[in-house]
């Protein structure tokens, strides 16, 4: 789970990981949802642990870059 200030950033990091509840291997699901101010992934990997592993390190990849682009996309508000 991850908490921002403000329900729009939290908005716009799940939108921006979403695409990931779609585009999986057959053993693996993500879910991203929103929940006010909160962003919640459930990942349930069937199979090996280095893919549950490289997929929590890439969602967090994700997010740490969508973070990044909102923040200089208010700096210009």
């Amino acid at each position: 789970m991850l908490e921002y200030d403000e329900a729009r950033m939290a908005e716009a990091v799940a939108n921006a990981v979403s695409p990931d509840n779609f585009k999986t291997p057959v053993d693996l699901t993500v879910k991203t949802m929103l929940k006010e101010k909160k962003v919640l992934t459930r990942i349930v990997c069937k199979e090996k642990l280095p893919t549950f592993i490289a997929t929590v390190d890439d969602l967090l990849s994700c997010v740490s870059t969508a973070e990044k682009a909102l923040l200089v996309a208010l700096k210009f508000e």
